[in-house]
């Protein structure tokens, strides 16, 4: 729909704010390239559904990273708006962001994914190290920490634990860290992150602010079924429009499901725009792509 008004949102009240305008200010000059939109940037803190009835656009593309800006209640102000917008619905976005609940559906769909329970202040944890702490229901590494002690356990549950209600545990697989990119049901090339040598993980310095950190598309890998398993997640769990799901190949040639992202980063250091342009989907055709799908849900 050419000359169709578009939102940008940005911002959000979630830890990954910084990451999240810069993500904004990328899709919205991506958008202004393509020629076809009439673009506007809005940074956002934590909008009422009166902020967000006074947008004015054809369609909005919220480009928030978080539990409340990709995990459903920010796609709930939008639904009860009649908000045309890009990502998936508030329900599947809730299920994503959720680590448990989408390692229960994977468990369910018989993927594979590393061992795990929760921790909390009155409960311990039940894996053994080595194995990874990390917040239930955030993302983008923040947050997350390798215990290879029992001593290394108890430090960093109880020093998480103090801005958190609850940890997920996750029992450490050894391998080669891999992502998916899927947009509109199709799935892209597969990266590879070498992160750092100093590097513990991937985690958030590994991953935004890092020049050292190294990204492989197309991979030279045993045979494996990640991209079959990306897709056939995507798909039960009703996500929409895109989708970014991470995995570890262990040594055996085996994809252990780590999770399932439905906002995905558009920074310059992110992997599904990284993807998309080896699969000849420059930035602002796959902005495009994202909007135009919003636009066909538009309501009447």
């Amino acid at each position: 729909m050419s000359g169709a008004s578009i939102t940008v949102l940005m911002g959000g009240p979630d830890a990954e704010r910084d990451i999240s305008i810069h993500s904004g200010q990328a899709i919205a000059h991506a958008l202004r390239e393509s020629g076809s939109f009439l673009v506007e940037e809005l940074v956002i803190d934590t909008p009422t559904i009166q902020d967000i009835q006074n947008i004015r656009c054809d369609a909005i593309f919220p480009a928030l990273h978080g539990p409340f800006g990709e995990g459903g209640p920010l796609q709930e102000l939008l639904e009860q708006c009649g908000k045309s917008f890009v990502g998936s619905a508030s329900k599947p976005a809730r299920h994503a962001m959720e680590k448990v609940a989408t390692k229960q559906t994977a468990e369910e769909l018989s993927i594979l994914t590393p061992k795990w329970c929760l921790v909390t202040k009155e409960t311990k944890c039940t894996i053994t190290p080595p194995l990874v702490l990390k917040p239930n229901d955030d993302g983008s590494s923040v947050d997350v920490a390798i215990c290879r002690t029992d001593s290394e356990l108890q430090q960093k549950c109880t020093e998480l634990l103090c801005g958190r209600k609850q940890l997920l545990a996750e029992q450490y697989i050894q391998g080669r860290e891999l992502t998916v990119g899927i947009v509109n049901g199709k799935v892209l090339p597969i990266i590879e992150i070498i992160p750092p040598a100093n590097a513990q993980s991937y985690d958030y310095e590994a991953k935004y602010q890092s020049d050292e950190t190294e990204y492989v598309v197309s991979p030279d890998l045993p045979n494996n079924n990640c991209c079959e398993v990306a897709l056939q997640l995507y798909n039960a769990m009703d996500i929409r429009d895109l989708a970014r799901v991470d995995f570890l190949l262990d040594q055996h040639g085996a994809c252990w499901l780590l999770e399932i992202n439905t906002m995905p980063g558009f920074t310059n250091h992110s992997l599904l725009p990284m993807a998309a342009e080896h699969a000849g989907l420059p930035m602002e055709d796959l902005c495009t792509q994202l909007v135009l799908a919003a636009l066909a849900r538009q309501v009447k």
